[in-house]
């Protein structure tokens, strides 16, 4: 393992004002995004939608750092016969792949999941690395509900994430750790913001015993926010502050930048977070985002499937780009919204 490297590649990932892109929609989610829209999902669409993305030559460039891919994508060619890959690195992004192979229920414990795909893992990774990927991504799903998440389930979903890290580091490709605290559910943001805590320390504990090494991976936690269903949601002041606290009690300095999810935020409310977290500023680390769904319903409302709509849904992917590349720098404001609409 080359740290150095490794460091380098993370530093990348969370470099000042951009973002990683979560295009790493497994075939059953894509499909579900694209019966919104009115399109059928096959190989080629789901190729032109994501080679519609990549080749965003202003997004990619200014705000995006780097793009996770599904195992399909990264081996797919864009019509013209340029690898997929190719064309993010052309942009200046990093190409990474997610590996994990979804979450399945963990045994005793009533309606809770633990992620798989550790078995084949090793042999997959350098495979991935020959094809242009230096990062990976793997997802543990912790859920909030009635006497739930025991500890059963804290513990499989963190060791789970720290054997996957050890691995890639070994194969040369930077791990993004996505421990998920899911915001389904009624529960208030300090509920939240406890079991996230709880979670994260469990997490980093495992990853020290798997001699993970900090600085060369990524952190993509949730914020700490209220269930969607709770009776009172967080405003965002609040929601920056007890999320950054909470990420001081539980993330080392060592670790180069957090990239968070949105989870199921509105495009903007995700925004309007990560830009308050940021203003809050003297923090070890950088905070960027990790965003699939906050970066993509723009573009793929205004794409739905038309050629004829390339360029408008480029133009809506740019502007979500910028805006979230604003608020990792703590420069976003609410108007810059309503003039780009």
């Amino acid at each position: 393992m080359n740290l150095a490297e490794l460091n380098k590649v993370a530093e990348a990932m969370v470099a000042p004002g951009r973002g990683i892109l979560a295009a790493d929609e497994s075939s059953g989610t894509i499909k579900k995004r694209f019966d919104v829209i009115g399109v059928e999902s096959t190989e080629d669409s789901r190729r032109d939608y994501r080679e519609m993305m990549f080749r965003s030559t202003e997004a990619m460039s200014k705000h995006i750092s780097g793009v996770i891919l599904y195992d399909e994508t990264i081996w797919q060619k864009a019509k013209d016969g340029t690898p997929l890959v190719e064309l993010i690195n052309k942009a200046g992004a990093i190409p990474g792949i997610k590996v994990d192979e979804g979450a399945k229920p963990l045994p005793g414990c009533p309606g809770e999941v633990v992620t798989v795909g550790l078995d084949k893992l090793a042999d997959r990774l350098p495979k991935y690395y020959a094809q242009g990927a230096r990062f990976a991504k793997w997802r543990g799903v912790i859920d909030i509900g009635d006497g739930i998440p025991s500890y059963a389930c804290i513990h499989a979903n963190a060791h789970a994430l720290a054997r996957y890290a050890a691995l890639c580091q070994e194969a040369q490709i930077v791990p993004i750790v996505e421990p998920e605290v899911l915001m389904d559910g009624d529960h208030d943001i300090d509920r939240c913001m406890m079991i996230t805590e709880w979670v994260l320390k469990e997490t980093f504990q495992e990853l020290f015993y798997n001699r993970v090494a900090f600085e060369g991976m990524v952190l993509k936690p949730n914020m700490a926010i209220a269930g969607n269903k709770a009776k009172n949601r967080a405003g965002i002041d609040e929601v920056a502050e007890k999320t950054v606290k909470m990420l001081k009690n539980c993330v080392p300095a060592a670790v180069p930048g957090i990239a968070f999810l949105s989870g199921g935020q509105s495009d903007e409310e995700a925004t309007a977070h990560l830009d308050a977290m940021n203003r809050i500023g003297n923090l070890p680390w950088k905070l960027t985002f990790s965003y699939g769904r906050a970066l993509q319903a723009a573009p793929q409302k205004a794409w739905s499937g038309k050629p004829e709509n390339v360029a408008a849904a480029q133009r809506a992917f740019s502007h979500r780009a910028k805006m979230n590349g604003l608020a990792a720098l703590g420069q976003w404001k609410a108007d810059l919204e309503k003039k780009a609409a």
